[in-house]
């Protein structure tokens, strides 16, 4: 048994750096398979690899299916995304920004102030379970520009700051209808 145990953790701290999540659980299987009666506890002990995980990787042995070449996993194997699992999210991210989203839904351009690390905070504290990363990516998805203004030298916000960004937005949709096409350039006042 000892020898078996040895043999196994140097097999296994060869192999283990290349294996995939599937293939380390059918390698570990295939062991256990050829160890014959209490192969999965001998496996168990020599690798740190779950019996639940073992009798898995033989089933799937068992069962003779076989994966696409470039696939770890099944298709629609993996983790669910966010806004399936949680369908009040969505939901209760727009209501979240809407009071704040300045311009039109249907406008080229949307932006809100509140930065997704608020977002987040403001939707953890609602219930839901998200970090700024997906806020980011959920308003991305929902057609809003994940930029921020950065100013290089020191100075107060322009009084109208909202007012020219709904000016801008009206010229935008103006051009538009008119289907022309329409260029944004980002400028700087010259400092004396």
């Amino acid at each position: 048994m000892i020898v078996k145990l040895t043999t196994l953790r140097q097999k296994y701290g060869a192999v283990r750096p290349v294996l995939t999540e599937r293939s380390r659980r059918v390698w570990a299987a295939s062991e256990a398979i050829a160890l014959g009666h209490g192969g999965i506890g001998v496996v168990e002990r020599a690798t740190g690899i779950s019996r639940s995980t073992i009798s898995r990787g033989i089933r799937e042995l068992a069962s003779g299916d076989t994966l696409e070449a470039d696939r770890t996993r099944r298709r629609g194997g993996g983790r669910a995304r966010a806004e399936i699992k949680d369908a009040t999210l969505a939901v209760d991210l727009d209501s979240l920004v809407e009071p704040t989203t300045s311009g039109d839904p249907e406008s080229p351009l949307r932006w809100t102030s509140k930065s997704v690390r608020r977002l987040a905070t403001e939707l953890q504290a609602l219930g839901h379970d998200v970090s700024y990363h997906l806020v980011g990516t959920l308003l991305h998805d929902a057609g809003y520009a994940l930029q921020a203004n950065r100013k290089t030298r020191e100075g107060t916000l322009h009084p109208d700051r909202d007012a020219q960004c709904h000016y801008v937005n009206d010229q935008v949709q103006r051009v538009q209808r008119q289907h022309r096409p329409t260029i944004s350039v980002d400028t700087k006042k010259k400092e004396l």
